[in-house]
């Protein structure tokens, strides 16, 4: 039984499962495009803010001021899985009511674009003991497990099942127009986070946008774990159901002061 939650609250519940992780020294070159883990100084001057993304300048200025090492976060490993009887790799021909298994493609990728490790599981598990199996031989290397399954969340309840025999999970309902059922919690030993996002691609992605990319952002111990965002005048009226929140495929102006709804949300 799921239950209807704000996107809020699904949020908060998801931050509390996750903790910047442990820091840790490493050299200047290895550091570039890791997390800064404290304040540096120069003398009594701040010089590097923690949380920031170490960048080339950065790196420069920590050897200018005498520094070999940099404190830094890891990068988090995310485990990007896909469940499914219908689900088949890209480069396979399609049978009768099968589909391309296309958001591990799309969630690994925007793992590594937020700064975290993403690994692929290859495989489609299509049964319990196949998907409890992968699940299972995951979790020594992740900090957080990531599972989708078919565009009309078919295989949603295989994953459930799964779920709950190895973990703490919770079953919701967004309440995100166009969107699917949620699932979060943890399992294994080491009570490692896990969330199912729905199969549909698109309900897929921005539930990552709000949900995923601000627990990565978290274990990160960056300042700033959502996107920056702009207020824009729309050039036509849109409506919503009532006690559900849109996310609408739109085209921001060149001066940013309008925004134009795509008239089709199918669009590509």
């Amino acid at each position: 039984m799921s239950e209807r939650v704000r996107v809020d609250e699904v949020l908060t519940s998801l931050l509390d499962l996750c903790r910047p992780l442990e820091p840790f020294d490493m050299p200047l070159l290895d550091a570039h495009d890791a997390t800064l883990a404290e304040d540096i100084y120069a003398g009594e001057r701040l010089v590097m803010k923690a949380g920031s993304r170490i960048r080339s300048t950065q790196i420069g200025l920590a050897a200018s001021i005498g520094l070999d090492h940099l404190p830094t976060r890891p990068h988090p490993r995310v485990v990007v899985i896909s469940a499914g009887p219908d689900l088949v790799e890209p480069g396979i021909p399609l049978k009768a009511d099968e589909e391309y298994e296309t958001n591990s493609w799309l969630l690994t990728t925007a793992v590594r674009e937020v700064g975290a490790v993403a690994y692929r599981v290859h495989s489609i598990p299509d049964d319990e003991s196949q998907l409890q199996s992968v699940i299972e031989d995951q979790l020594v290397r992740a900090d957080l497990i990531i599972i989708s399954g078919e565009r009309h969340d078919d295989s949603f309840d295989l994953i459930t099942r799964t779920l709950e025999k190895i973990g703490e999970i919770k079953t919701v309902e967004i309440s995100i127009e166009s969107s699917g059922r949620h699932n979060f919690g943890t399992i294994g030993p080491d009570k490692t986070p896990v969330v199912t996002l729905p199969g549909d691609p698109i309900a897929a992605y921005i539930s990552f946008e709000l949900l995923i990319r601000p627990m990565i952002r978290t274990m990160l111990g960056t300042a700033n774990i959502h996107r920056p965002s702009v207020k824009a005048k729309l050039e036509k009226a849109l409506t919503s159901s009532g006690g559900y929140r849109s996310y609408v495929r739109a085209i921001l102006s060149e001066d940013g002061k309008s925004v134009a709804p795509l008239s089709s949300q199918d669009e590509q």
